[in-house]
């Protein structure tokens, strides 16, 4: 039986101080599954550099001489983790019978991709790389992680519960995937939408053993309004259900000032006439806030610009 070609696909963001290891590690992982003929001699890794400010790019450089199975992608600009991993799959694609996208950091165990692979041949076209528990996040990491895959469920966004972007995909699936051509892109919620047979292994995440996180809460925030924005259009429902439900409390406050009226009542204040000013106000400013999300994802996506322009490649 002919042994697959894998490719493992590393977008890499100012990640000097974490290459060397990493590097090495994944070096020795395919050498080790070529020795034991799991997969195929031509296999490979590919370091994609998105734009680093650092040493990133000569590092790589280094080790795609250095190790048989490096190999380096090098973007002229940064266009941040989504492009990048996607110029890294629609590049190697290709070159591969399936490939397998995993941050540098090594978080994600590579120890689960040999039971990857075996998915693979046994005819799985993706398959996720999903966390066992959140034990190591913090007690504000885990909360916010929780309550972000609860409101992509709940705005109807296919997403795989506690994946992030470590997976297998199948040639096939690749060659699909190249078929969207979308600039806001949310790989997360593509990927599922794709279709072919799936499956899943399970890890527990690690610790980051040199460097920093690329990722604070402002990117995870913004990268998660983007992952909504993009795959759903239930803000926009929302906008329309918060209108119906002001306009039903605005009948209930006629009729209660009228029946007050009716009984003399009713006394002129300032209070009465400026406070529902402020919250019609606020509403308003809101419902144009979500409607010009939507308007500017348009915007970018009827100019149709290329996501990514790639400087160089070593190999």
């Amino acid at each position: 039986m002919k042994l697959p070609v894998i490719g493992i696909v590393l977008p890499c963001y100012n990640e000097a101080e974490m290459l060397p290891l990493t590097t090495s590690q994944i070096n020795t992982l395919i050498e080790d599954l070529v020795a034991r003929n799991i997969i195929s001699s031509n296999s490979f890794a590919v370091f994609v550099d998105d734009g680093s400010k650092d040493a990133t790019w000569p590092i790589i450089a280094q080790k795609a001489a250095e190790y048989n199975y490096v190999k380096g992608l090098r973007l002229s600009c940064n266009v941040g983790h989504q492009k990048a991993l996607l110029a890294g799959l629609n590049t190697f694609m290709d070159e591969a019978d399936a490939l397998i996208s995993i941050d540098a950091d090594l978080q994600d165990d590579i120890a689960v991709i040999e039971e990857m692979v075996v998915k693979f041949k046994a005819g799985t076209d993706v398959v996720y790389g999903i966390r066992k528990e959140r034990t190591t996040d913090t007690f504000f990491k885990r909360n916010t992680a929780l309550l972000f895959y609860k409101l992509m469920k709940q705005m109807r966004v296919n997403i795989m519960y506690n994946h992030a972007d470590y997976r297998l995909c199948s040639k096939r699936v690749l060659k699909a995937l190249a078929e969207y051509g979308e600039v806001n892109l949310f790989l997360r919620g593509i990927i599922p939408t794709i279709g072919f047979r799936s499956g899943a292994v399970y890890y527990d995440r690690l610790e980051r053993a040199a460097g920093e996180s690329k990722y604070p809460f402002r990117k995870m925030a913004a990268f998660a309004w983007n992952g909504v924005t993009s795959f759903s259009n239930y803000p926009l429902k929302l906008v329309t259900i918060i209108g119906f439900v002001i306009f039903f409390i605005c009948l209930l406050l006629s009729g209660y000032v009228i029946f007050a009226y009716s009984l003399g009542h009713v006394v002129p204040g300032w209070v009465s006439t400026v406070l529902p000013m402020y919250f019609l106000g606020g509403i308003q400013l809101f419902c144009l806030g979500i409607m010009g999300e939507y308007i500017g994802k348009i915007y970018l996506e009827v100019k149709k610009r290329p996501r990514y322009f790639i400087d160089e490649r070593v190999d």
